[in-house]
Parts: structure tokens; C-alpha cells; sequence
């Protein structure tokens, strides 16, 4: 399977090592995005590479395969499984009056919501939970880009999903208080003169913030 090479921008150091090592220079470009039409996919910057910035990835990818019923089932039941961990997690380290072993649970909940992401991109149900897909689509229901643009499903979607990576503010509601969870980073909605209480931690008082 051809590969080509691609430089992922965040991790780059400017060490420059490819510039030096790549036979077609295709890692000397204005942008140091990699010129994907000189690469011949030897690999050797990615080797050389010390920051390890640079991947080797397939110019055509094989095709997706199929799922049938029992397998998807399955694999929801483990996400599911991984939603239940991640809830666990979370109050015990709401709980703890230890710094450690509160970070610790903090730690294992991150683990099991992106076990679960992974699961159900893998499904086929990847939910658009990240702060930018999230604003993309507020974006797309306050102006669409087409006439036929189902905006009534895209506020649906929008008040159903939290955010997962606090990039993202819903619009608040009338009679409706918006917070976020300090612990956990959920997002939550209650009614004006109700005592706001993470549904996900259980958390109160100082470790919630109002948006």
C-alpha cells in the first residue's frame, strides 16, 4: 500500500532534520506542510524526525467494513459500559478530599469518554461533541447554507449534546441558567431558582461556573 508522508504542524519543533534527509525535497516548503506530489513515501523523515511530528499514512484507505446488527449492538453495549466508567470515575473524584487520587479518577474518566468516542466512531454513530463541530453547526442553523437546511433538527442536536472540550457556549434560554462543571466539564441547564447540581458528578456551590 502506497504511503505518503504528512507533518502534523503542532508537533513540529523546527528541528529540520527532514529538510536534510528527505531524496526529493518534498519536506522544504514554504507552509511546512509537505509537498504530497514529490513525495515518493520512503519514509525516512518520518525516521529521522525527532519530535516525531511526521507520519506515514495511506494515500487510498481500504474500504470501511461492514457492520451487521450484532456487531454494532455489541459495541454499543461496551460504549455504554464506558459511559457508566466515566460516571463512576467522576464522583469518586468529586468526592475525594485527595489531590491525587481525585486527578487519578479525573484521569480514568477522560480515558473512558474517548474509549467510548472511539467505540462509537467505530459504529458509525460519532456524535459531533468537540467545541468547533458543535459552533458549526449553531452557525449553520442561525444562517444555512442552503434553503432545504434541516434547522430545526440542527437546534435539536444542539440542545441534546454537551460539549466535551469546553469550546463551545449554548445559547441560554429564557428562564433557564446555563453551568458548567468545573470538575467535569458538563454543561447543564436549570430553571431560575432551582439549585443547579452536575447530573454527571454531583458536583455543587464553587465547583460549578454559570455561563
Amino acid at each position: 500500500m502506497k504511503r505518503i508522508a504528512v507533518r502534523n504542524l503542532r508537533l513540529c519543533t523546527k528541528d529540520c532534520l527532514c529538510l536534510y534527509v528527505c531524496p526529493n525535497g518534498a519536506t522544504d516548503t514554504e507552509n511546512s506542510i509537505i509537498d504530497t506530489e514529490k513525495c515518493i513515501g520512503c519514509g525516512v523523515c518520518a525516521d529521522a524526525c525527532p519530535s516525531g511530528a511526521i507520519s506515514m499514512v495511506p494515500v487510498e484507505y481500504p474500504p470501511q467494513q461492514k457492520k451487521t446488527e450484532k456487531v454494532v449492538a455489541a459495541m454499543n453495549r461496551i460504549a455504554e459500559n464506558k459511559a457508566k466508567e466515566e460516571k463512576v470515575a467522576m464522583q469518586l473524584a468529586a468526592s475525594s478530599d485527595k489531590p491525587v487520587f481525585s486527578k487519578l479518577m479525573k484521569a480514568v474518566a477522560r480515558s473512558a469518554r474517548l474509549s467510548a468516542e472511539d467505540i462509537m466512531r467505530e459504529a458509525g454513530f460519532m456524535l459531533p461533541q468537540n467545541g468547533n463541530s458543535l459552533a458549526l453547526i449553531q452557525q449553520f442553523a442561525d444562517d444555512p447554507p442552503t434553503e432545504s437546511f434541516p434547522i430545526k433538527e440542527a437546534e435539536e442536536l444542539l440542545s441534546s449534546i454537551e460539549c466535551n472540550d469546553g469550546g463551545f457556549k449554548k445559547k441560554a434560554k429564557e428562564g433557564v441558567r446555563r453551568y458548567r462543571c468545573k470538575l467535569c466539564f458538563t454543561e447543564f441547564e436549570v430553571e431560575e431558582g432551582e439549585e443547579p447540581v452536575c447530573p454527571m458528578c454531583g458536583a455543587k456551590g464553587d465547583d460549578l461556573e454559570l455561563l
